[in-house]
């Protein structure tokens, strides 16, 4: 696969590449957005690899937070977006989608779970570890109120520790609505990570040591392959409650895929291909926990996942094309 070039991007400024304006003109390289975690790269690098080997595009890829990346789709110096986790960024979604500056191509996966995640032998224990049950009547988020002993903040040891999303994620502020709802204020902190691996670094820390831990996070992505987790309860999702305070399940979340409106007329067999990509969390952890395992990078995992479920991929294209693909795979 030709080297895909990175691009860093802040909510108020662009790098435009070759490709980022909006006309229809017939295009060279097609950029696809990072917001930042591993399973988004992951497709970015198995769609470049059939669009440079079997459609013979360039590709690039632009770095960013979920606004900037997302906005930057809506202006066009983005063009496909492979993981838009639409109820996350719902207003801004709609209001793309609505207005005709972005198009939805197909669903990507959408039987995903996010929310507040404790390891299992804080409510279960681990007798082959010797740990024994630290919460044991912990199920739901508001029964954290009963045990911030359990996840005491090493800066601040008379409250407990709340692990958030990443600043400029779009699920960090409805983490801190939650807070609020569940009026978790007197007895945690609500920590903000600098990044997704600060929180695997914090995650995995206190896992090997059969501490306590609570925190945000989301399925699929290999630390929830690896670690035995559980999500904790929250009310069934109910939209008029989420909608005033968070205070339900997450909504349930289509992971689509998006391009920028001049795309379909850009490269319209680039979107025939799009439209037929349709993966599953399993499938895409599969990469994921090759990548915890091997300490593969996300293009490798990308070519791993490619070389295992050819049965997969080689049905969202003509088969001449696939042929060419699965010659530069050997």
């Amino acid at each position: 696969m030709k080297k895909l070039l990175f691009t860093l991007m802040t909510v108020s400024v662009f790098v435009l590449s070759a490709c980022g304006d909006s006309s229809s003109e017939e295009i060279d390289t097609i950029v696809f957005a990072d917001a930042g975690w591993d399973s988004i790269n992951v497709h970015n690098y198995i769609a470049a690899q059939i669009l440079e080997e079997g459609y013979g595009y360039d590709t690039d890829i632009t770095s960013g937070s979920t606004a900037a990346t997302v906005q930057g789709l809506g202006d066009g110096d983005i063009n496909v977006y492979m993981e838009v986790w639409t109820d996350n960024i719902r207003d801004i979604y709609e209001e793309l989608t609505e207005a005709g500056d972005i198009e939805t191509l197909s669903v990507n996966f959408d039987d995903n779970d996010q929310g507040l995640y404790v390891p299992a032998y804080v409510v279960e224990g681990d007798p082959e570890r010797g740990i024994d049950p630290l919460a044991p009547d912990l199920k739901t988020v508001e029964d954290l109120k009963n045990y911030p002993e359990v996840f005491e903040d090493p800066e601040d040891p008379e409250k407990g520790r709340i692990i958030n999303a990443p600043s400029g994620w779009a699920v960090e502020e409805a983490i801190n609505e939650k807070f609020d709802f569940y009026e978790l204020e007197e007895e945690f902190n609500n920590f903000s990570p600098g990044s997704d691996s600060a929180i695997i670094t914090d995650l995995a820390r206190a896992y090997e040591a059969g501490e306590g831990w609570v925190g945000y996070y989301w399925s699929p992505t290999a630390i929830t392959a690896k670690y035995d987790l559980i999500l904790l309860e929250e009310e069934p999702y109910d939209e008029e409650v989420w909608e005033e305070t968070k205070g339900t399940e997450f909504p349930p979340n289509d992971v689509v895929i998006s391009v920028h409106k001049d795309f379909p007329e850009q490269a319209p067999e680039v979107v025939e291909f799009l439209e037929q990509y349709e993966t599953s969390s399993a499938l895409t952890e599969d990469a994921l926990e090759y990548m915890e395992d091997s300490g593969a990078s996300t293009q490798e995992a990308a070519i791993w996942w490619m070389q295992e479920h050819e049965d997969v991929w080689t049905e969202w294209i003509p088969e001449d094309i696939a042929e060419d693909v699965l010659a530069s795979l050997e």
